[in-house]
């Protein structure tokens, strides 16, 4: 994993429903699936094409007697998790779960010091993902921090990953840090608002149309939180809420005809988050 230290190569939804998962994710999305189960855990793959970009599992029962609820985690290459995780500590982090030898590598489940929650592992095995191009199709193409403080933020990830900043395209875009990993620009980070209780990471998955894909999305029991929004490069956006209560972004072409209509309803969030997941639950918020 030398070659990839400091970058997003793995995925996991935590779930409370792998069957529904299964099927909301393969019609929204359009993934696969491969069982990469062990006798000790059930494991399956979901995959674009014959490439496996990330996996889902089922939520620990210890995890939601916490309170913990559906999520998405992403997994950052590094060369040695144990130095690394110590490396977190160190800076004002926590481990919520130390270096452990897994199914798929050594990883340790870590959280920033403003609480956000991601992974590290090295040895990632044979078949699983690395990092593809930004924009191909049912890869994540973007990661997005939404930071108590962004600033602070960054400077902690820089530390920790050497992830440099990348200029914004946009003098508009001056709040919202854009962070290149591996000479490549894979994601930004910003200051959140007030409707998202606890800072967290997002991750967006590459599809065509993002009409289509909303249309799924609500056929398929889940929400839309936000969009379409479009972006500067004319591409465009959606975050979501799956029928599990997993958060996630989906971004894609958008035809100009749609784009005219209105847009969804947007959702707040309501209670507090705790935990590595999730305490609260999603309330309809009409546009004004």
């Amino acid at each position: 994993m030398t070659d990839h230290h400091g970058r997003f190569v793995w995925y996991e939804l935590l779930t409370t429903d792998i069957a529904a998962a299964k099927a909301f994710y393969g019609s929204v999305v359009g993934w696969g699936e491969q069982d990469a189960s062990t006798p000790e855990l059930v494991y399956r793959l979901f995959t674009a094409g014959d490439a496996p970009v990330g996996a889902f599992m089922d939520l620990p029962l210890e995890a939601r007697r916490m309170g913990a609820t559906p999520r998405w985690v992403g997994y950052v290459a590094v060369d040695d998790v144990d130095h690394t995780a110590g490396r977190i500590r160190e800076l004002g982090g926590t481990l919520y779960v130390p270096p452990t030898d897994t199914n798929i590598g050594r990883i340790s489940v870590v959280a920033d010091p403003q609480t956000a929650t991601l992974a590290l592992i090295n040895g990632l095995k044979p078949g699983r993902s690395v990092p593809a191009g930004v924009g191909a199709p049912g890869h994540v193409g973007w990661h997005e921090l939404l930071a108590a403080d962004g600033k602070a933020a960054f400077a902690f990830y820089r530390e920790l990953f050497d992830w440099q900043a990348a200029a914004p395209e946009s003098s508009l875009m001056d709040s919202y840090q854009l962070f290149s990993a591996g000479g490549q620009t894979v994601g930004g980070m910003f200051t959140k608002l007030p409707r998202a209780p606890v800072p967290f990471w997002l991750y967006y998955f590459n599809i065509g149309d993002i009409d289509v894909a909303a249309e799924r999305v609500r056929d398929g029991g889940g929400r839309i939180a936000q969009g379409p929004v479009e972006l500067p490069d004319g591409s465009w956006i959606i975050r979501c809420i799956d029928p599990q209560g997993a958060m996630f972004a989906l971004q894609g072409k958008r035809d100009k005809d749609a784009a005219s209509q209105d847009p969804a309803p947007e959702l707040t969030w309501a209670a507090e988050w705790g935990g590595i997941s999730s305490r609260g639950k999603v309330v309809s918020k009409p546009k004004r």
